[in-house]
């Protein structure tokens, strides 16, 4: 696979589109994160008031909560599968949590002592959950794969693993790491296993959080602290950037049809809408 490795300067950045509201300021505490929306339209984000909670949202951008985690966990990235059936990286219990359509109570799906947190999840088009699990005070990381409800390590001693994605034809997987500012990427077999690490892009500032892609496999990446979204191809080519209220954009996701995607911003603890 070529190696798409670019540095990015922000004198250079294009700004394309902007953010509006869609819910109020701090609805959410300033650990909001993992957007996701389910096969309804409703957005679901971690922290709705308090820690440890997930709040919903509807078209209208009003917010109430959906459910409490249990025994202190505190949530980060979300993903729905094609069930609707929705998983919450657990960070503080080491836990992906798993709640089931027409459900609002968590089950532990699978737990490892060992991982740092997890921190952000992706799920692939058969199902295959990967999950970032950074160590932020050693600028560490690791990259574990779920399979049969158990945690699986594919490369540990990485960068801060952070935002992580699967392609939509389920052929590549995407990781970044937020201190290095750098994204890997990875061939899928079909094991769910990877294969063929290769470098896809670098940035030289800012940090780099959560992640989507497209339905045409262009990657929304927030860029932590510069208070924007960078739209790369899928060959690494940065496309456009997106101009956010906030500074501190955690999370992306889109809608069903794609005409729209929600960031959640923690220094403003709420989520910003823009129209594609």
């Amino acid at each position: 696979m070529i190696a798409f490795s670019v540095l990015l300067s922000c004198k250079k950045d294009k700004f394309n589109n902007t953010s509006v509201d869609f819910t109020k300021e701090f609805v959410f505490t300033k650990g909001i994160e993992g957007p996701a929306v389910d096969s309804k339209g409703n957005l679901y984000a971690v922290n709705f008031k308090e820690e440890g909670t997930i709040g919903v949202v509807d078209n209208k951008g009003k917010a109430s909560l959906f459910t409490k985690l249990p025994n202190g966990s505190i949530g980060n990235g979300i993903r729905f599968d094609k069930n609707d059936n929705m998983y919450i990286a657990d960070y503080t219990n080491h836990n992906i949590l798993r709640i089931k359509k027409g459900e609002t109570k968590p089950v532990v799906y699978a737990h490892d002592s060992i991982m740092n947190q997890p921190n952000d999840l992706a799920i692939s088009p058969n199902g295959t959950l990967y999950a970032s699990d950074p160590n932020w005070d050693d600028e560490t990381g690791n990259l574990w794969m779920v399979r049969d409800q158990k945690f699986h390590l594919i490369e540990k001693n990485m960068g801060t693993t952070n935002g992580i994605e699967v392609s939509p034809d389920g052929k590549n997987l995407y990781v970044n790491e937020s201190v290095q500012r750098k994204i890997w990427v990875y061939e899928i077999n079909l094991d769910g296993s990877v294969k063929n690490k290769t470098l896809f892009i670098s940035f030289n500032d800012y940090g780099l959080d959560g992640m989507r892609c497209d339905e045409k496999g262009n990657i929304y990446v927030c860029r932590y602290g510069k208070g924007t979204v960078a739209v790369l191809s899928p060959t690494g080519v940065l496309l456009k950037e997106i101009q956010l209220k906030g500074k501190k954009p955690t999370n992306i996701t889109f809608n069903n049809d794609y005409k729209a995607c929600y960031i959640t911003v923690a220094d403003r603890g709420c989520i910003e809408v823009v129209n594609l």
